[in-house]
């Protein structure tokens, strides 16, 4: 009998080219010599983290939701399509090259916990004097409830294997159920903070490493997604409440929101951050390149590359005006232009929440020095540079990503080491769920509180007191979707509130800007991109065909997707 868990080589064991710390590359070394090696030891638990998942691909997840829309010259994906089966789900891998990244992880997850629980086993058994064994041991029980975790919000219950397995071995291999796994996290969190520091501080070179606050920051998220109506159909409060009370552990921890929304995301690895709990860390010599990848022709190589995470139109009607009013309600379900928002179509960038100019680059946007078009000419024979028109890799949608992007004073280049880290964790995020914890609770003023704390970094009015029930739900939403757009909480989110059959068969929108050349006035018109297909199946992932061919009556599809 064959199982799922795939065996790899002491070489990807000690592979550590995207490790929080740097580590010279040490392969071709016999496994036995790494145990009894304390360099090879730590080679080795470094390695760990990178199951730290970051967004700053190609393509990001964001592809994948109503976010964002792909550049001309690409694919736009199976998961918006609504062509995404359990032959080719692999094509939204975290590696893949299109679709839309970090979303299919059951393999190198799977991959990550047996290196986890191989490290666990030998320091066991190790006699190597390590000093800090403990701690070292504490983070692996951490990194691996991690992983339990990102495969709990993608497929619900999935197997618990708590040891390693070698090739050859017999084994069956089931799902366990969502609350077994929740337990199961919970036990390793539990088990690790006594062994792990409160915290560390984001100056500090271990900063990126497990602390207790990290452990209470996945709790926290587990909790809320434990509670949501996609694993809480009954809408148990006690879940509400067990995701409120892990959330409030963290708000008196010495965190506090970072009085910048642009430069919370886009300072060098090392920059004192006080809102940031847990991060996937870059440096000088393991960096990425995101800029490059999200900025298209104007600054790319060879004529412009990449720009394939063009935010949509979708997201940009979400944000509200700078007097606290949403741009658009919904009377009736019919998109209406709000009258208390002093919205404007023809100038629709005009006052809006400042988030949007932290996250979103349009038509007239200044960005390192460079005014941004996006229009093209009536006659369609001229065109801004920015313009799809001028590059395949420019978005379709006419807006480019501004969130991440570094401020003036860095160079835009494919030679410039990009080392801002990618945020797993932060006080904004802690906030939200504790808000939506509330609310659940029948707790609405503490719920307009916590919006309202969130919304007062960018100098946006506070929820008015008259904000209740459904229609203080769907503010919760929406600041939830605009506070976190593109750090990869929209894909599930939507999926947790069950609110995909109606979101996600909504159609992508760009707008499209009509120039006159004679008066130089333009004309701004959304434009439909793609009609989305999602039905309810497609809440959970399936697992891939083979997978489930290999684990033959054992491991069981995920409901929806057959056998």
């Amino acid at each position: 009998m064959k199982r799922f868990i795939l065996i790899i080589s002491l070489i990807s064991f000690l592979a550590c080219d995207d490790s929080v710390l740097d580590v010279p590359p040490r392969d071709r070394i016999a496994e036995t010599a790494v145990w009894t090696d304390e360099s090879l030891i730590r080679a080795y638990h470094n390695g760990l983290y990178t199951s730290v998942l970051h967004g700053f691909n190609i393509h990001m997840q964001s592809k994948a939701t109503d976010e964002a829309h792909c550049a001309i010259s690409w694919d736009i994906g199976n998961v918006p399509n609504g062509n995404l089966t359990a032959d080719n789900v692999t094509s939204v891998a975290n590696t893949h090259w299109t679709g839309g990244g970090n979303i299919y992880v059951w393999n190198t997850a799977y991959q990550d916990i047996r290196k986890i629980n191989v490290f666990l086993e030998k320091m066991q058994t190790s006699t190597v004097a390590l000093t800090d064994k403990a701690r070292l041991v504490a983070e692996a029980k951490f990194l691996r409830a991690y992983n339990y975790f990102i495969l709990l919000e993608r497929f619900g219950g999935v197997p618990i294997v708590t040891r390693s397995y070698e090739l050859g071995e017999e084994e069956k291999f089931e799902r366990s159920t969502f609350d077994q796994c929740v337990a199961f996290i919970d036990q390793d969190l539990n088990e690790a903070t006594p062994d792990l520091p409160a915290k560390y501080e984001s100056s500090n070179s271990n900063f990126g490493r497990a602390t207790q606050d990290a452990c209470k920051a996945l709790r926290s998220r587990m909790y809320l997604y434990a509670a949501s109506p996609l694993f809480n159909p009954a809408n148990d409060k006690a879940r509400w409440q067990k995701a409120a009370d892990a959330a409030e552990a963290l708000l008196n921890s010495g965190y506090s929101l970072h009085p910048n929304y642009t430069t919370l995301f886009n300072q060098p690895s090392g920059t004192a951050n006080n809102e940031m709990i847990f991060v996937r860390s870059f440096s000088t010599t393991n960096f990425h390149q995101a800029p490059m990848h999200n900025l298209g022709r104007r600054y790319g190589a060879y004529g412009g590359w990449w720009a394939s995470n063009g935010p949509s139109q979708n997201l940009v009607d979400d944000y509200d005006m700078i007097n606290g009013e949403p741009a658009f309600i919904y009377p009736g379900g019919v998109k209406t232009v709000n009258p208390a928002s002093g919205y404007d179509p023809q100038q629709p960038y005009k006052d809006r929440d400042p988030r949007f100019e932290a996250t979103i680059i349009h038509d007239g946007s200044v960005y390192h020095g460079d005014t941004f078009e996006m229009w093209v000419a009536t006659d369609g024979k001229t065109w801004g540079f920015d313009s799809y028109k001028q590059s395949g890799d420019n978005p379709r949608s006419n807006y480019v990503l501004r969130k991440f992007m570094p401020g003036d004073g860095v160079p835009l280049n494919w030679q410039q080491p990009y080392t801002n880290p990618w945020i797993v964790f932060r006080l904004g995020e802690i906030y939200l769920n504790y808000a939506e914890a509330k609310f659940e609770l029948g707790d609405e003023v503490t719920c307009r509180e916590y919006l309202s704390r969130i919304r007062a970094r960018v100098g946006m009015p506070a929820i008015p007191a008259t904000v209740t029930g459904q229609e203080l739900r769907r503010r919760l939403y929406n600041e939830r979707r605009i506070e976190l757009a593109f750090e990869e909480h929209r894909f599930w989110d939507v999926r947790r509130w069950k609110i995909g059959t109606d979101v996600e068969n909504r159609p992508i929108m760009g707008m499209d800007i009509i120039k006159n050349t004679a008066t130089g006035t333009k004309t701004y018109t959304p434009i439909q991109l793609l009609q989305r297909k999602f039905d309810e199946r497609m809440y959970l992932l399936p697992i891939e065909a083979n997978e489930i061919l290999r684990n033959k009556g054992y491991l069981q599809q995920t409901p929806g997707w057959g056998q």
